[in-house]
C-alpha cells in the first residue's frame, strides 16, 4: 500500500525521483565550477581548490615532488657501501648467500656467478656518516637534509611489474597512480592548476621506456589523472586556443558546451560527463597560470647557478627539477618526475658516472631550494628507481668494467623534508648487499608511509570499484614510524 500510494498518489517513482535529483546535483556541481566560491562562504577566496579535500589527521607534509629513478640505479655504487664485494672481486656468489632465489631470464643460464666491487669509492657524510659513492658529491653536502633507507625490498623482479608496482601499488595496469589517489584524497591547492603533474627526462644511460598508464587515474575520475608537461614549445599539448578562436570566444564556447553536458548529466547521471565540464574549465584556467610557471627565464642567477646551466634547457632532469618547485610553489600536490637512462646490464661505471652527472646536482638543489624557501617541511622529496643491482656481474667482467641485473631483495632510496627524519641512514644489509638483515621496507609500507606523512591513512583512503574496494597498499602496507620526525 504505501509503495502504491508512493508511485501513484505522489506520481513520483525511483526512476523519476532519481532523476530529478541528479538534475539538482547537477546544477550544484555546475553553479561550483563556474562560480568557484559560491559555497565556501568567503567570497574571493583563492585558497578554495577542486575537489576539496580533508585529510585523516593532522599532515607533517602538503606536497610530494617525487624525482623517480627509472631503470633502477644500483644501490651499491650510490648508498650501500660494501667493500666485501671489492676483496672478494671474481669469487663466487656463496650459495649461502644467494638461497636459491630467483633470477632474471637474462642471468639465470650463466654459469658462473662472479662478485664485482664498486668502480667509485665511498667516503662518510654528516651526523649519521652515512656512506655515499664519490659519483654523488652534490648528495653529499645535503645528507642531513636526507633519510637514506637501505632495505627497500620488491617481489617484482622486471621493469614493467616493478615500475608498475611502485607507482600504483599493483604489478598489472589500469589501477590509479600514487599522484591520482592523493589528488583523490586530498584535492588540490590550487583551483588554476591540476593536483598531479608529470615531467619526463632522459639520460644517457641505457633507458626503460615509460608509459600513461603509471599516471593514470585507473578506476577514479579522470580529473586525478596526472597532466604530462612536454619540453616543446607547448608545455601542456592541446591547452592554448585554436586558429581563429580568442579567449572571449573560447570562454562563450565552454560556457556553451558546460550547458550541453549539463542536460547530457541531467538526462544520464553519468558523473563522467560533470568530470569533463571539471577538465574543461580547468584547461581554460590554466591557460593564463602555465606559461607563467614554466618560463624559467626569470629565475635569478643565484639559482640558475644552484641547479647548474642545464636547467634552461627544457627537458632536462635539471630543468624539470627547478619546474617541479614551481609547481609545487603554486600549489599543485604531486609533482612526479621520471628520469630515464639506469638499467646498466653492461658498461655500468660509464653509464652510472653519466646518469649521475645528469641528476646528482639538480636534486641536491632541489632540497637545497624548498629549505631556503621555507617549503621543505612541507614539501616531501623522494628519490629512487623500481628495484635494485646485483652484487655479482652480468656477462663480461673487469675490474673497470662490469654489468649488474635486477635485483629486487634489497635497495635503496631517499627521502627528505614532508616530516621525514632528516640525517640518518634506515636498514641494513649483509656484507654481501644480497639480503636485508634489519628494518626491512616493503614497497607497500613505503606507500602507506608517504601517505601518512600527508595526513591519510592508507587503510581508510579507498574506493569501491565492480564491488571491490580498492586502496593502494592493496591489503598490506606497516606505516614505518621510525622514518618520522
Amino acid at each position: 500500500m504505501d509503495k502504491e500510494l508512493f508511485e501513484h498518489g505522489l506520481n513520483m517513482n525511483r526512476r523519476r525521483f532519481l532523476s530529478r535529483l541528479s538534475l539538482g546535483l547537477g546544477s550544484v556541481a555546475l553553479g561550483s565550477l563556474l562560480i568557484p566560491d559560491l559555497f565556501s562562504g568567503a567570497a574571493g577566496s583563492e585558497e578554495m581548490g577542486f575537489p576539496p579535500g580533508i585529510p585523516h589527521f593532522a599532515p607533517k607534509a602538503k606536497r610530494v615532488i617525487y624525482l623517480f629513478q627509472n631503470g633502477a640505479p644500483s644501490q651499491l655504487e650510490t648508498f650501500d657501501y660494501k667493500p666485501k664485494l671489492r676483496e672478494m672481486m671474481g669469487q663466487e656468489l656463496p650459495a649461502s648467500i644467494r638461497m636459491g632465489q630467483r633470477l632474471t631470464g637474462m642471468t639465470s643460464g650463466q654459469s658462473s656467478f662472479p662478485l664485482v666491487g664498486s668502480f667509485y669509492d665511498f667516503k662518510q657524510y654528516g651526523q649519521a656518516r652515512a656512506w655515499i659513492s664519490d659519483l654523488f658529491p652534490h648528495t653529499a653536502k645535503v645528507v642531513d637534509d636526507i633519510c637514506i633507507i637501505r632495505s627497500m625490498f620488491t617481489e617484482a623482479i622486471n621493469h614493467d611489474p616493478a615500475l608498475t608496482f611502485f607507482q600504483t601499488g599493483a604489478q598489472q595496469g589500469n589501477r590509479p597512480s600514487m599522484g591520482a589517489w592523493l589528488s583523490y584524497g586530498l584535492g588540490s591547492e590550487n583551483k588554476n592548476l591540476p593536483a598531479f603533474c608529470v615531467l619526463l627526462s632522459r639520460g644517457k644511460g641505457n633507458g626503460q621506456g615509460v608509459y600513461s598508464k603509471l599516471w593514470t587515474n585507473g578506476f577514479l575520475d579522470s580529473i586525478h589523472q596526472g597532466v604530462q608537461f612536454s619540453s616543446g614549445e607547448s608545455p601542456v599539448l592541446y591547452l592554448n586556443n585554436p586558429a581563429g578562436m580568442d579567449s572571449t570566444g573560447r570562454r562563450k564556447m565552454l560556457d556553451k558546451l558546460a550547458e550541453l553536458n549539463h542536460l547530457s548529466y541531467s538526462e544520464f547521471g553519468d558523473p563522467e560527463i560533470s568530470t569533463k565540464i571539471q577538465q574543461y574549465e580547468m584547461a581554460y584556467r590554466m591557460q593564463t597560470a602555465v606559461p607563467d610557471i614554466t618560463d624559467l627565464s626569470k629565475e635569478p642567477d643565484d639559482i640558475i647557478k644552484l641547479y647548474g646551466p642545464n636547467c634552461l634547457v627544457p627537458g632536462t632532469f635539471a630543468s624539470n627539477c627547478l619546474l617541479a618547485r614551481k609547481l609545487s610553489e603554486n600549489g599543485v600536490r604531486f609533482v612526479q618526475l621520471y628520469h630515464q637512462g639506469w638499467d646498466a646490464h653492461s658498461n655500468l661505471p660509464k653509464e652510472m658516472a653519466g646518469q649521475a652527472m645528469d641528476v646528482d646536482q639538480a636534486s641536491a638543489a632541489l632540497i637545497t631550494d624548498l629549505k631556503q624557501r621555507g617549503m621543505l617541511d612541507e614539501t616531501l622529496v623522494i628519490w629512487g628507481g623500481e628495484f635494485g643491482r646485483t652484487n655479482y656481474s652480468q656477462g663480461k667482467m673487469t675490474k673497470e668494467n662490469y654489468g649488474r641485473d635486477h635485483h629486487p631483495r634489497c635497495f635503496s632510496i631517499w627521502m627528505a623534508g614532508g616530516g621525514v627524519k632528516p640525517g640518518m641512514v634506515y636498514g641494513e644489509t649483509d656484507d654481501f648487499g644480497y639480503n636485508i638483515t634489519k628494518d626491512p621496507v616493503h614497497v607497500h609500507d613505503f606507500q602507506a608511509t608517504v601517505m601518512n606523512l600527508l595526513g591519510l591513512d592508507h587503510e581508510k583512503l579507498i574506493f569501491k570499484h565492480l564491488g571491490r574496494r580498492y586502496r593502494l597498499t592493496d591489503v598490506a602496507g606497516t606505516v614505518i614510524k621510525d622514518l618520522i620526525a
